[in-house]
């Protein structure tokens, strides 16, 4: 015979288990300055605009020389 549950799982014990099948990915939109993807309603990290205003000054790093 093969094994089976003693007792019935619970619906919320097997709701929370499925609570994460309905996750949905975020939302991305092209940044106006730049067009790099980002987040809406938040600063561009690549470029540090936020609705045509600079917010933060973002420097690029530049490659190591060996």
């Amino acid at each position: 015979m093969t094994p089976l549950p003693k007792r019935k799982v619970s619906s919320a014990r097997r709701d929370r288990r499925r609570a994460n099948d309905f996750l949905t990915p975020n939302n991305l939109t092209a940044c106006s300055n730049c067009g790099e993807m980002c987040l809406p309603h938040t600063v561009c990290p690549s470029c540090g605009y936020y609705k045509g205003r600079e917010v933060i000054n973002v420097t690029k790093k530049e490659a190591k020389k060996e």
